[in-house]
């Protein structure tokens, strides 16, 4: 059995399904791996580097197409090699069903099995395979740093003897996995976090991690049995935008995580709150390919309103491409391994395994 990886859409992803030193384990379950000339040569890694691993290099993305029984990806493939695949071959990746649901029904009508790690189930066995915990990690340390790059003040509490410089004050909106890591990576720098969610069971999370909660009064938890945060009611927006209004006139860069799988993203920084914000404060909205968690975000640009800068990053993880990668690579090969039988040597679709059945596309 053969599972291939062709070069992803550069221009929009720079992550890789496959690294190097993936290759050994995969070649120990008897798999061989086929990949596209120049796959990951972006990322300094040579196609020689993959040959001594272990790896075919095929000439073209068709070549690798035809002659792997799965293929690997970041994302669903372009229409040109979408219709290239086979009858019951195996497309493995981050598919995003919810946008793409046209061009999934498509394919899994011709008889090719279709699994977006997305839609992973939150059970122990799957987080060696939760591509979306191990890239919000990142995620959320990227975002600060940027944030903290792009702001003009110091970040930590400084006494001189020419006198004191504040500790920068920041706030988290969503505290997911990219929202912890976020705080976390901000208080290493010496800045006072503040952090708000709709799961109340963030609240000791946020805490451990030196963080200060901020709850709505008459506050409920809003969390789905995966762990995913729910919608909020009229009643509750109303309350945390009077309490975020309130907190932001002292707040000098906020950092947006807050996501609802399959939906625009919920706008929680709305213009009037930005407007009692200090000139010269940053709003990074990880959000933003989602619609983004400010009012005022807009993908891949830098706004301002009023000396506020509003940034919104489509793929924030394009920056930390090579560690992404690795990360992904290890969730993808443990999918991988649940999958496939190494006695029997096919990729055996399991229905009343969990993981295969909550994440194939049907």
């Amino acid at each position: 059995m053969i599972i291939g990886s062709i070069s992803e859409n550069k221009n929009f992803e720079s992550r890789v399904a496959i690294t190097p030193d993936i290759i050994n384990k995969y070649k120990s379950l008897g798999l061989d791996i086929n990949l596209s000339r120049n796959y990951a040569t972006h990322l300094g890694i040579k196609d020689d580097d993959y040959k001594n691993a272990g790896a075919n290099i095929l000439t073209s993305d068709e070549e690798v197409i035809r002659n792997s029984n799965a293929l690997l990806q970041m994302s669903i493939l372009a229409n040109e090699n979408l219709d290239k695949l086979k009858e019951n071959q195996s497309l493995i990746g981050v598919l995003n069903p919810y946008s793409n649901e046209k061009k999934l029904r498509e394919i899994v009508s011709k008889n090719i099995n279709c699994f977006s790690l997305e839609l992973l189930p939150r059970i122990t066995r799957a987080q060696s395979m939760d591509i979306l915990s191990s890239q919000a990690n990142l995620a959320g340390y990227k975002a600060v740093v940027d944030s903290f790059a792009y702001f003009q003040k110091a970040i930590p509490m400084m006494m001189t003897a020419a006198g004191t410089i504040s500790a920068a004050r920041v706030l988290v909106v969503g505290a997911g996995v990219a929202g912890l890591q976020a705080i976390a990576t901000a208080k290493r720098m010496g800045a006072i976090v503040f952090a708000t969610d709709v799961r109340l069971a963030s609240k000791e999370q946020v805490e451990s991690l030196g963080g200060k909660f901020l709850i709505v009064e008459g506050a409920e938890n809003l969390e789905t049995e995966g762990g995913y945060a729910k919608e909020t009611s009229e009643e509750f927006k109303k309350k945390q935008e009077e309490l975020l209004k309130e907190t932001l006139k002292k707040i000098d860069i906020v950092i947006c995580t807050a996501l609802i799988p399959g939906k625009r993203a919920p706008i929680i920084i709305k213009k009037d709150m930005i407007d009692v914000m200090q000139s010269g404060s940053i709003i990074y909205d990880l959000a933003a390919s989602q619609g983004g968690n400010s009012e005022l975000t807009k993908v891949n640009e830098i706004c301002d309103s009023d000396g506020v800068k509003i940034m919104g990053e489509a793929n924030i993880l394009n920056k930390l491409p090579v560690s992404a990668s690795n990360l992904f690579a290890k969730n993808m090969f443990n999918f991988v391994k649940n999958l496939y039988d190494k006695d029997k040597k096919i990729f055996e679709i399991n229905l009343e395994d969990e993981i295969i059945k909550e994440t194939m596309v049907k």
